[in-house]
């Protein structure tokens, strides 16, 4: 741990130095620890370092951490963002989900001929929607913070690409939900000598999860807010409470069939706002982010292989990916904007903070790779493919829109002048 948390906060302190945030030089920390970089210059390292006994509390760490980072995602969901942009926001989601599905599906035709890229036990329209999903993905959290921190907030093209990023996401979450639910589902379960499909054990275990948490349950839940408004903060047993909830969440999506993170996310966004949700996230995100989230990462780092991608034929696959997914994506968000009336600048700058993919995109890749429904070197192109979108989100961001917002902050007399 003292090993992940050094080299994570290193080069995270490197990525902010060059304009990146903090989470992105994290997730490259990770590859370097794993058999790409460190494991290539120094063979003995994963033996000494990451031990066969020791990679198991890595694990239970790292599935603890993105559940936790989930939870977090979901409490600083805000419904607002759609009633404030709902139509163009509906449009650009719409458009950044079908193209990449699309040419995910394409893609598909020609990626499971390909050795090593998908399990032979997944079906095409698996394979398609699973790929379609990691590439439509967006890196929300991360978004929301490129626009808090450049003070867009509130503005219109603040509130457009957060509302039109928490639909897409929330989209890109249930059909992964859907291919993993319908995965290796072909033997029923039988539970009290009833044959029960496990698909519809997943998708309608999800279905009544959702539905109860997001109506009953919010309604319980707001008396936790009334309390924490009452007492100006939330109290140790209060905080006891949220965790144990937060546990049988992760518990139970994981048990129907789907998995873990959907629980603390589904329970994050039922969660009250307000000092409630303020207080949890003071106390827990310090925590979660910078102490679990590193083995996190590290422990992606250490199944990507980046040395896989030396074949010609799998390079070729890389690139790819590569296009489709800032292609599809970007330039499909770009033109939905456009098309919705907003001018090109805002449009551009639209298609980018989209395009980036960050932590959201491991999550997904991990799930796909601990399922058995991508093999390594996919994996290993999907996390290439995460970083590369990640960084050039700010820099492009920056070119499109910068010198507009720099503008517009200058005084009418200084422009005429």
């Amino acid at each position: 741990m003292a090993v992940i948390l050094i080299v994570c906060r290193l080069v995270g302190l490197l990525a902010k130095r060059i304009g990146q945030p903090q989470v992105v030089g994290e997730m490259i920390a990770g590859v370097m620890l794993g058999p790409s970089l460190l494991g290539l210059l120094w063979p003995g390292s994963a033996d000494l370092i990451f031990t066969k006994e020791s990679r198991g509390i890595l694990y239970a760490g790292a599935q603890l951490g993105v559940g936790l980072y989930m939870f977090l995602v979901g409490l600083e969901f805000r419904v607002d963002h759609f009633r404030l942009r709902a139509r163009s926001a509906a449009c650009v989601s719409i458009a950044g989900m079908v193209v990449p599905f699309i040419l995910g599906a394409l893609l598909v035709m020609w990626l499971q001929h390909v050795p090593g890229i998908f399990s032979p036990k997944v079906r095409y329209f698996e394979g398609a929607l699973f790929l379609g999903a990691a590439i439509a993905i967006t890196a929300f959290p991360m978004l929301a913070r490129i626009i808090s921190e450049r003070g867009l907030a509130g503005t219109s093209l603040g509130t457009l690409a957060l509302a039109a990023g928490a639909i897409d996401d929330a989209a890109a979450w249930c059909v992964l939900a859907i291919v993993l639910a319908t995965f290796g589902a072909s033997q029923a379960l039988v539970i009290g000598g009833v044959s029960i499909n496990p698909a519809l054990v997943a998708i309608g275990g999800s279905i009544l999860y959702g539905v109860l948490a997001l109506t009953i349950g919010r309604r319980l839940l707001a008396a936790l807010g009334r309390k924490a408004e009452r007492e100006g903060e939330v109290s140790y047993p209060m905080m006891a409470v949220v965790l144990a909830l937060f546990c049988l969440a992760a518990w139970y999506t994981d048990v129907i069939g789907v998995h873990a993170v959907f629980g603390g996310f589904i329970l994050g966004i039922a969660m009250p706002r307000g000092v409630f949700a303020e207080d949890i996230r003071r106390k827990i995100e310090p925590f979660a982010v910078v102490f679990l989230l590193p083995m996190f990462f590290t422990f992606s780092g250490l199944n990507t292989k980046l040395n896989v991608l030396v074949q010609p034929s799998l390079i070729l696959v890389g690139i790819a990916i590569l296009l489709a997914s800032m292609l599809g994506k970007g330039v499909a968000c770009w033109g939905a904007a456009r098309l919705t009336g907003e001018d090109n600048a805002t449009a551009m700058a639209v298609g980018t903070l989209m395009n980036a993919r960050g932590l959201m995109e491991l999550i997904i890749i991990n799930i796909g790779l601990q399922r058995g429904i991508i093999g390594e070197a996919l994996f290993s192109i999907l996390v290439v493919m995460a970083i590369v979108t990640t960084l050039m989100a700010s820099p492009i961001f920056e070119l499109v829109y910068g010198r507009k917002r720099r503008n517009a902050e200058v005084p009418p007399d200084i422009v005429g002048a």
